[in-house]
């Protein structure tokens, strides 16, 4: 399903800050060269979470899913140079690719990459954090939102992407669309937040820790 026809999305693009050259070329390395080049988030995503960052005030970031860098490092530009962002991968190889970003960005020093298993680096992590991304296994969306709600400070905001799955959630198949579904069902009913589900890109749920 095409959620977003290309031309809107273009025109979107053209009606966007768009961020440091250096993004681009980010973004062109990861399309060369990763697989699963797909799952970056672009240039709207990308503005729209660092814009999140400036309006929250927020000093401690808590990015889950780095990939090849661009959301954590686009985040890491909205926030103050006192500020900090701790961002997790499982995958060594897209750690050294965003790390070479991370040192070429004078926002690289915000940033501080964890490698391995999330949650088992969720569990080692100690709060407030003003805000928390999810952009990563969708299986574990669920364990991710329960952990990053108590790492956050009242008024803190989680933002989690892929909520919309290609419209698969409409149609739930697989195991992966199941698990976006039954997250999305867990954030709906859950007294604890206040949340929308945005229709920006692939589904972006905003959900404010009361």
């Amino acid at each position: 399903m095409e959620l977003v026809p290309q031309a809107i999305d273009d025109y979107a693009v053209r009606h966007t800050t768009l961020p440091d050259p250096l993004f681009g070329e980010l973004a062109r390395e990861t399309r060369e060269k990763m697989e699963y080049w797909f799952m970056q988030v672009g240039p709207v995503e990308g503005t729209f979470l660092k814009l999140l960052v400036q309006l929250t005030g927020a000093q401690r970031v808590l990015e889950i899913g780095m990939f090849t860098g661009y959301s954590g490092l686009m985040m890491a530009s909205g926030l103050p140079e006192s500020g900090r962002l701790i961002t997790c991968d499982i995958d060594p190889e897209v750690e050294r690719f965003a790390r070479r970003y991370f040192d070429r960005s004078p926002h690289g020093k915000k940033i501080d990459i964890r490698v391995g298993p999330a949650l088992q680096t969720l569990a080692q992590l100690q709060g407030p954090f003003d805000l928390a991304f999810i952009d990563a296994d969708k299986a574990n969306y669920v364990g991710y939102y329960e952990r990053c709600l108590e790492l956050l400070r009242p008024g803190g905001l989680l933002v989690a992407d892929n909520c919309l799955w290609g419209g698969r959630v409409l149609d739930p198949k697989d195991d992966s669309d199941h698990a976006i579904v039954g997250f999305n069902a867990r954030v709906a009913a859950d007294p604890r937040v206040e949340h929308v589900l945005l229709t920006v890109r692939d589904g972006v749920m905003l959900a404010r820790k009361k």
